[in-house]
């Protein structure tokens, strides 16, 4: 399964973490990341603001990613739930 995380705190450190040791995850996606999620086993951060939703909408699409997790408020309340949902993505936040 390949994982999208969005978000560069804390929180996303310690999700991206728990993430990468299930067997059943073969990448994570970190965006925009940190420096702790940049040193996981299967994480590689990515330079898309947590923000800029139609861009994390188009990476999901390239990507072929299964399943997006939402850490920060911010782009939930910008709408980022809808906008993957309108485009047949799987999301949690």
């Amino acid at each position: 399964m390949n994982v999208l995380l969005v978000g560069s705190g804390g929180r996303e450190h310690a999700i991206a973490l728990k993430l990468s040791q299930s067997p059943t995850v073969e990448q994570i996606f970190v965006a925009p990341g940190n420096g702790g999620t940049a040193t996981l086993a299967k994480c590689a951060n990515v330079p898309i603001s947590a923000d800029d939703v139609p861009a994390l909408v188009a990476f999901a699409g390239e990507q072929a990613i299964d399943f997006t997790v939402v850490g920060p408020e911010a782009p939930l309340v910008v709408g980022i739930v809808d906008a993957f949902q309108a485009a047949g993505r799987r999301i949690f936040g």
